[in-house]
């Protein structure tokens, strides 16, 4: 399964030099194109996992949550592609739950939002002038606030269990290279 997502992957992700060509990219290649950016390290993967996600989970606008999470990799050198793909883990079905879990964060600290609002908008489709209306009453700051936190935990967390699948994944890896010169120097042996 590994391979197959891996094999994907290096088909479809675009290459630096594709990005290089691209006209839009011309005036950020210098720094965005760098190749310890795009470099997968036990540090740089790390870093861009938290940076994702807390990119991802706060700015929660589609397509700035790329460009944004693309543009504050280069500062902490952290993985371009891998800080672009973790901020999908907001998407349309897990919008509303981070939305809802952002509005209880901020409740629980003082604020106050209206959480009813909140369900009769979604379940009637409402439009985005009702949802900024909603927005510019007290839901905002308890909305904030809590996108803020969570984000926060979020990128923590992800930060420090990509730390340790990295290592588990290294050493993996070299417990089956020992093995394998260790079967393969007694097998010699043996002849």
């Amino acid at each position: 399964m590994a391979d197959k997502v891996s094999r994907w992957l290096a088909k479809n992700a675009p290459k630096r030099e594709d990005l290089a060509e691209n006209r839009l990219m011309r005036p950020f290649a210098g720094r965005v194109l760098r190749s310890d950016l795009w470099r997968f390290t036990r540090r740089s993967v790390p870093r861009a996992v938290g940076l994702g996600l807390f990119v991802g989970i706060f700015l929660m606008i589609p397509g700035l949550q790329i460009i944004g999470a693309a543009l504050i990799s280069v500062p902490f050198r952290a993985n371009i592609p891998i800080a672009a793909a973790m901020t999908f883990l907001s998407n349309p079905a897990t919008t509303p739950f981070i939305l809802l879990a952002s509005i209880g964060v901020g409740n629980t600290l003082g604020f106050h939002a209206d959480t009813g609002t909140f369900y009769s908008l979604y379940e009637r489709g409402a439009g985005i002038g009702e949802w900024f209306s909603w927005l510019a009453s007290d839901a905002a700051p308890s909305m904030v606030v809590g996108l803020a936190i969570i984000s926060a935990v979020a990128a923590v967390v992800g930060y420090f269990v990509s730390k340790w699948g990295w290592r588990w994944w290294t050493g993996r890896k070299w417990r089956r290279r020992q093995l394998r010169t260790l079967f393969s120097s007694t097998d010699s042996e043996s002849v």
